[in-house]
């Protein structure tokens, strides 16, 4: 049955065209021998194991599901050559299939892989036949143009190949071209030439985005004019945004080093591509206002675009602009050492041809007078650096006085270039924005023509100095000062004084405020206090006492006097011998200043009227007018100095009357030593019994902890008078303020004690321990006591802490063990009991007692306790 369907008329029809086609896409070394012996017979490329995929074929002519089958078959069992006959005959059957023509278009590609398309040029031209065939009807498949365009690229036909790249643009769609693009590139940069620059000038027109490939391409080929302009389409585009990731600088550095590198290449002027020519310069220079940060690069690049096209002279131009008009030291820093590089190169060039000349005894004397010219022009230029960083810096900010002193001090002893600095600086600099102490140019200006002996031109410089509006009072008060110091140096003291007057010189009720800036330093200079100060030293040195008198009470007149001003007064009165004049000083200074620079005024003006023994009267009302607004905190000693004169000059009982004031007029802090040293003065002239007044009184005023202080002082004093049961009682009134558990009031039990054992009784001593108690238990029962009670404790604990960790490893397991006994011994303590941190103790009976009975550890005696007669 098999042979009965071979030998049909339409299988052997197809066989003929497929054997057909395939004896033109084949060589005879492709062919095996056996398929040469089988030459004469169609049915030789079909077993008889292929009938059943053959009678499928014949019943779904128009499917393609048998022939892929087919196809699957062959491709695991059967030759290449069996492989294209099928394939070869599915194509001619179905010739819209896709993928029967996918297949048979990779087997036949795949065969040509790795192979010399050289060598191999009539095997490869058939392949791109077949896809010629395929894209008859296949036109819209993308696959089968990237097939066909990778396979040609492989091939030398650029003409073909582009022709072909182009004819897929036509067929596709345009949204479907970056596939074909994404070949074509490749092969344009692989292609190189015209033929590259003209395939990415139509990819720019669709993807402007990659222009910086585009660019990098036209500089290996060498279209550096078009490389221009293309960089200078994408600096004019403010919405480029570089694939690459680089800024507009980057950009612009490129283009410049390909103008600088390529200068005799590009034309100058440059065409650009709207039809206007541009100079190459105007190009650069555009970008130095564009990148003022990088002007100094900018310049450099400038120059050396002329320096390549051998004009020396213009570069060197382009050199000293760039140094005289960078604004930043970096800049300057750029362009000074290229143009210093540039010369030193140029420099040698030259010295080598001298050499030559030498050496061949040539004499040029045009070429050795270039040269001496150069040399010189390179002095000078190394010689004018720190003017040129000076001129950088002054041009970033030209009221920046500093800088100018400095250019100053650059001439040195060039007094006309000095000079004229001087002038440019007072006319650049702006007074109110002024940086610096801009008074001291006027007065290095004032004082280099002083130097040279002429003091009238110095004294029209001062002049027009102390009319400049300058930014403080201070300045011009300075000004005003230099001016009376020249005219000192030179000896002329009443021209100082007249300076001085005129500087000083203010309506007789001046209103002004010296703090306002919205007026002229010039209408408050009267209230300089410098400069008064200054006037009246200047006037007491060189004048009468009159004349500085009146220099004073003018100051006093303006309000502008201060504590010392106050003092200088009085003492050049009190010097002349005008004690009483000298006090009334005293009084207007008072007058001015309050607390706390009047208790200064007050101690000088009180120990000066003290030491002149003036009436008693009088100094107490002194006293008592310096006492009258005095805060407490300034009064001790006002205090101290008032009853020291009582008992000096007056009666002792009136000392005691102003000590008993001082105690409560005094600060809190005061108060206690005010009381100490009343008790003493008293003890010491009227006794010891006067001072129980005085003691009943402090303790009652001070605080508990001075209160207890007190008490103990004044049970001292008792016991020395023999009054025992007073002291006690004082004792007794005393222990409320104190608490035996803390240092301050254990030391006051511990008098206590000590008093009742040498002066009292059991039955005082039982009596001071129940006090003692009940005062434990009060402060035990005292809310803001156990509060403070708990923060010491929690101190102590973290002192604790600390000494545990620092006693080492071989004590940390007792430390620990302590820490959580001393704990656990809180823990269970009752609110407001304070745990005992050693445990209780026993009396001394108990422990003879269990001494005799026990030889174990003896316990620690109480200190509180007290034999008691049992038997009683």
């Amino acid at each position: 049955m098999p042979g009965e369907l071979l030998r049909s008329l339409t299988i052997q029809d197809s066989f003929g065209k497929a054997r057909s086609r395939l004896s033109n896409f084949f060589t005879p070394a492709l062919i095996t021998p056996q398929t040469n012996m089988a030459q004469t017979s169609q049915l030789y490329l079909v077993a008889e194991a292929d009938s059943i995929y053959e009678l499928d074929i014949l019943r779904n002519p128009g499917s393609v599901r048998p022939w892929l089958d087919y196809i699957q078959y062959k491709r695991q069992y059967a030759t290449l050559l069996e492989q294209s006959f099928v394939l070869e005959r599915a194509c001619i059957a179905l010739p819209r299939s896709y993928k029967l023509w996918k297949l048979y278009l990779e087997l036949r590609t795949a065969h040509l892989k790795g192979k010399n398309p050289a060598r191999n040029k009539s095997e490869f031209q058939k392949v791109n036949a077949l896809f010629e065939r395929a894209l008859v009807l296949l036109n819209k498949m993308p696959r089968i143009w990237e097939m066909y365009l990778a396979f040609l690229c492989q091939q030398p036909l650029i003409t073909f190949t582009r022709r072909t790249f182009d004819r897929a643009l036509r067929a596709l769609p345009l949204t479907q071209h970056n596939r074909v693009w994404a070949l074509y590139r490749p092969f344009a940069n692989s292609a190189s030439g015209d033929t590259a620059v003209g395939i990415w000038r139509r990819y720019i027109q669709l993807h402007p985005e990659h222009v910086e490939e585009f660019i990098e391409l036209l500089v290996e080929q060498g279209k550096y004019t078009e490389a221009v302009r293309r960089y200078m389409e994408i600096l004019n585009n403010s919405r480029f945004k570089s694939a690459q990731a680089k800024g507009p600088f980057e950009h612009w550095t490129e283009m410049l080093e390909v103008l600088i590198d390529n200068a005799k290449v590009i034309p100058n002027p440059l065409p650009l591509s709207s039809g206007t020519n541009m100079s190459v310069e105007r190009i650069i220079r555009s970008g130095l206002q564009r990148f003022p940060d990088q002007r100094g690069i900018l310049w450099v690049g400038l120059a050396r675009y002329y320096i390549n096209l051998g004009a020396y002279e213009r570069a060197r131009d382009i050199f000293e602009e760039g140094i005289t008009t960078v604004m930043t030291v970096r800049d300057f820093s750029v362009v000074f050492d290229a143009y210093a590089e540039a010369e030193e190169a140029l420099i040698s060039i030259k010295l080598e041809d001298s050499a030559a000349r030498q050496q061949k005894g040539k004499v040029n004397l045009d070429a050795d007078l270039e040269l001496d010219i150069r040399m010189m022009r390179f002095e000078q230029l190394m010689d004018r650096r720190p003017f040129l960083v000076n001129d950088v810096l002054l041009r970033q900010n030209p009221h920046n006085v500093n800088e100018w002193q400095k250019r100053v001090a650059l001439w040195g002893d060039n007094k006309v270039m000095v000079v004229q600095t001087y002038t440019d600086a007072i006319a650049a600099i702006s007074p109110k924005t002024a940086l610096g102490r801009f008074h001291e140019l006027w007065t290095n200006y004032a004082k280099l023509y002083e130097a040279g002996g002429d003091l009238s031109t110095a004294r029209v410089i001062l002049e027009k100095a102390v009319k400049v509006p300058y930014k403080s009072v201070a300045e011009l008060a300075e000004m005003w000062t230099e001016w009376a110091e020249m005219e000192l140096r030179n000896e002329e003291f009443d021209q100082a004084v007249k300076i001085m007057a005129a500087a000083t010189k203010a309506p007789k009720r001046s209103t002004v405020d010296y703090f306002n800036e919205t007026l002229s330093p010039q209408q408050r200079v009267h209230k300089s206090w410098k400069l008064w100060s200054f006037y009246v030293d200047l006037v007491e040195s060189v004048s009468t006492l009159e004349e500085t008198r009146k220099i004073y009470d003018r100051i006093f007149e303006l309000r502008i006097a201060t504590p010392q001003t106050v003092v200088n007064y009085a003492n050049l009165l009190e010097e002349h011998e005008y004690f009483e004049e000298s006090f009334k000083i005293y009084e207007r200074g008072l007058d001015l200043f309050s607390y706390p620079v009047a208790l200064e005024l007050w101690n000088l003006y009180l120990t000066k009227a003290v030491d002149r023994r003036i009436g008693i009267e009088r100094l107490r009302d002194l006293f008592e007018q310096a006492l009258e607004a005095c805060p407490p905190k300034f009064a001790k000693a006002l205090y101290l100095m008032y009853g020291a004169l009582e008992e000096e000059r007056g009666l002792a009982r009136h000392a005691m009357r102003i000590y008993d004031r001082s105690t409560r007029a005094v600060a809190d802090e005061d108060r206690a030593e005010m009381f100490n040293f009343y008790v003493t003065k008293s003890a010491s002239n009227f006794g010891l019994t006067s001072t129980r007044a005085i003691y009943e009184r402090a303790i009652a005023a001070l605080p508990d902890k001075e209160a207890a202080t007190m008490c103990v002082k004044f049970a001292e004093m008792e016991r020395r008078l023999g009054e025992v049961d007073r002291a006690r009682a004082i004792f007794g009134h005393g222990s409320q303020f104190c608490d035996p558990r803390v240092k301050e009031g254990a030391e006051f039990w511990k008098k206590w004690e000590a008093f009742e054992v040498a002066h009292g009784n059991e039955e005082t001593f039982k009596e001071m321990l129940r006090v003692k108690r009940s005062v434990v238990a009060r402060f035990n029962t005292d809310v803001s006591f156990i509060a403070s009670q708990a923060v010491a404790r929690q101190q102590q604990m973290a002192q604790d802490s600390a000494t545990d960790i620092a006693d080492g490893d071989d004590d940390e397991d007792d430390g620990k063990n302590d820490a959580m006994a001393k704990l656990e011994r809180q823990a269970r303590a009752p609110v407001g009991f304070v745990a005992a941190s050693t445990g209780p103790e026993v009396s001394k009976i108990a422990s003879e007692r269990n001494g005799k009975e026990n030889d174990g550890p003896v316990a620690v005696r109480n200190s509180e306790e007290v034999e008691l007669d049992l038997d009683d």
